[in-house]
C-alpha cells in the first residue's frame, strides 16, 4: 500500500542523505575555481549539475511526503 508520509525513520536518513548532498556541492563550488586542468574543472561542473539536481529531487520528495520543516511555524 502507498502512503504519502514517510516513517521517522526514513524522514531521517533522507535528512542525512540531503546534508550529504549539499556537502558535496558545497565542496565543488569551492574547488571548482581553484582546478587548473580542464578536465577536473569538467568533472567538477558536472558534479555540481548532479549534487544540485540530487536536492531538487530530494526536497521534493520531502515536502511531498510532509516532512520537510514548515516555513510557517509560529512561535
Amino acid at each position: 500500500m502507498y502512503q504519502d508520509v514517510i516513517a521517522p525513520n526514513e524522514s531521517m536518513q533522507l535528512h542525512e542523505i540531503l546534508i550529504f548532498k549539499n556537502l558535496c556541492l558545497t565542496k565543488a563550488l569551492a574547488m571548482s575555481p581553484l582546478a587548473v586542468d580542464d578536465e577536473l574543472k569538467s568533472i567538477l561542473q558536472q558534479d555540481i549539475r548532479t549534487s544540485e539536481k540530487h536536492i531538487k529531487e530530494l526536497r521534493g520528495l520531502m515536502e511531498k511526503s510532509n516532512c520537510a520543516p514548515s516555513e510557517n511555524i509560529e512561535s
